[in-house]
């Protein structure tokens, strides 16, 4: 049933790609109403598809990076319809809709892990933990992306080209909102997944924290985006560095989650969660 839903979740995101991109191209607003109403049917599909994965396995599925990027794309997407009806960046779905699809994609044709799964993956502060964690991700994901809409209309403007592109973005100072209002929500949700894994870590492994490659990278974004925030906040950094730094910080947590899967080593490879037989 779960593999169901995951298949209308596809088409879903896919039918919400082509009328996004369709918006993008021909500036129709119909197309950008319709757009957000099918990636919702989609996100529909992929929380019943995530509800029944857990109720069969009885913990949040994220032993395999496959199922891990189920669990990020959701948030993705979620954050991004919450984001879209409170501050609507209507372009930003030309970019979320094909790579939400992209992820479910990757994640169906990923193999599934074999063996048992730890224990240290069932209990429900560890929930809190990639819960918060993976939202921040998300949130962090719509500041890079708005920063790279940021650079490329920058360009176009002192190119003095307002041409394709310079007409479709919006305007340098939404798109730096859009950077300020995604840190503001997503460096918090970080800070409290760190902090819920060290006290995991404490409690069930004697020790808030392990210099594990995962953790370091992840401190190093955190303490990328803290800077970002700080200097936002009191010296007025806006513009050019700020989507810099962000676009730096996700490339980083970039690098633990996809690491963490293909050559990081340490308790947070995903090679450690499942116990071969």
């Amino acid at each position: 049933m779960a593999q169901l839903f995951l298949y209308l979740t596809l088409t879903g995101y896919f039918g919400a790609t082509l009328l996004w991109l369709g918006f993008f191209l021909v500036q129709r607003e119909g197309y950008c109403r319709w757009g957000a109403r099918v990636m919702g049917g989609g996100l529909a599909a992929h929380t019943l598809a995530l509800i029944q994965q857990t109720w069969s396995v009885g913990y949040l599925p994220v032993a395999t990076f496959g199922n891990t990027l189920l669990v990020f794309d959701w948030t993705l997407v979620a954050v991004f319809l919450l984001l879209n009806w409170r501050y609507p960046i209507k372009v930003l779905g030309a970019l979320v809709a094909p790579l939400a699809a992209l992820l479910v994609s990757g994640a169906l044709i990923l193999p599934p892990g074999q063996g048992t799964v730890s224990p240290l993956l069932q209990g429900f502060w560890l929930t809190v933990h990639i819960s918060l964690t993976l939202l921040g991700y998300a949130a962090l994901a719509l500041a890079f992306l708005g920063g790279i809409f940021y650079l490329i209309q920058e360009r176009q403007i002192k190119a003095k080209k307002f041409g394709f592109f310079y007409r479709r973005l919006p305007s340098l100072s939404q798109l730096d909102t859009l950077n300020y209002w995604c840190l503001s929500i997503g460096f918090p949700l970080l800070t409290g997944g760190i902090i819920s894994g060290s006290l995991y870590a404490q409690h069930t492994m004697g020790r808030f924290w392990s210099w594990d490659p995962k953790e370091i990278l992840t401190l190093l974004a955190w303490l990328i985006y803290a800077v970002l925030l700080h200097e936002r906040l009191t010296v007025g950094w806006r513009g050019r560095r700020a989507a810099w730094l962000a676009i730096c910080g996700f490339l980083v947590l970039v690098c633990t989650f996809v690491g963490a899967s293909l050559w990081l080593t340490g308790y947070h490879s995903f090679g450690k969660f499942i116990q071969q037989p």
